[in-house]
């Protein structure tokens, strides 16, 4: 998904790294200190608790042993959610594909070096979680990338909303929140970054973007694995979802890659399009989209 644009009406822009991918943060008037570290904070805590990159955060302490730990904020949102998503797409989507990620490479060295394929774990039969308390009953690297970005998109969003008026837009590289602002958003190309198939103007709510030309490595490897296999998706190239929030979004924006994404999209009221690797583009009924390529597939 291209830089989107919103003339006159976000004219600070902040810029800044976290989570290893770059963030914009659009407003009005410029943030303050206090602004600003309030958002840190509030990324901090998230980091921390669902990190697979950082050896102190829970996920990391669960990976080495185990057991039980005491829920951090959040779990039942996205566990609940991911198990939504894994029942739809036949466990293609797992919250256990960590430990295939890191077997292929993208670990948290990122050293890319890849071990070969294999499956996730049965994620049912080892992960549990009540409102107190995140299980596993052997090691496994829980992986919440499928929709953390987007929640912690919302999560910024939510701090900036309590802090700031007037127009606001939160955009996390491809996952970004607006409120306020009339922002028109290229989707981008996902084989060629100079070019777009489309544009979008998002008034509220959000936009999130997938694709398998960022996070590439070594011999055709990319970041969306098919947990039943551990082998990356080759049929789906992009995907851009559109929903009132960046979580549902980005939860989205990851089925779409798996047969049973656009059912759960339709349940969850969900727009959508996809571009497949072989270059035909397909969008669902009510896709407010732009699109330049319209000879192909409209989804039912």
């Amino acid at each position: 998904m291209s830089s989107p644009s919103a003339p006159g009406a976000t004219t600070e822009i902040w810029r800044f790294e976290a989570i290893g991918t770059r963030w914009e943060v659009g407003t009005a008037h410029a943030l303050t200190a206090a602004d600003r570290a309030a958002v840190a904070v509030a990324i901090e805590s998230f980091d921390r608790a669902w990190s697979r990159f950082r050896d102190d955060s829970v996920v990391t302490v669960l990976a080495d042993r185990g057991g039980a730990v005491p829920a951090p904020t959040d779990t039942d949102l996205l566990l609940s959610r991911l198990t939504e998503i894994a029942d739809a797409t036949g466990d293609a989507v797992n919250p256990l594909v960590g430990g295939v990620l890191s077997r292929r490479g993208y670990d948290a060295q990122l050293t890319l070096n890849d071990r070969g394929a294999e499956p996730a774990p049965a994620w049912r039969d080892v992960l549990s979680w009540t409102s107190d308390a995140l299980s596993l009953s052997r090691p496994a690297t829980i992986d919440v990338g499928a929709l953390g970005k987007g929640r912690l998109v919302d999560i910024v969003h939510g701090v900036l909303t309590e802090r700031v008026a007037g127009p606001l837009v939160v955009d996390a590289s491809g996952d970004l929140r607006v409120s306020g602002a009339d922002l028109r958003v290229a989707l981008e190309h996902p084989y060629d970054s100079t070019r777009a198939i489309g544009v979008v103007t998002v008034s509220g709510g959000a936009v999130c973007a997938s694709a398998v030309n960022r996070r590439r490595w070594g011999q055709g490897l990319h970041h969306v694995l098919d947990a039943r296999t551990g082998q990356p998706v080759r049929t789906i190239a992009a995907t851009w979802t559109f929903a009132p929030d960046a979580l549902t979004a980005d939860a989205i924006a990851t089925a779409l890659f798996f047969d049973g994404g656009s059912e759960i999209a339709h349940r969850w009221g969900v727009e959508w399009v996809r571009m497949t690797t072989d270059g035909r583009v397909e969008w669902s009924p009510g896709n407010p989209a732009d699109l330049f390529r319209r000879a192909d597939t409209v989804a039912s």
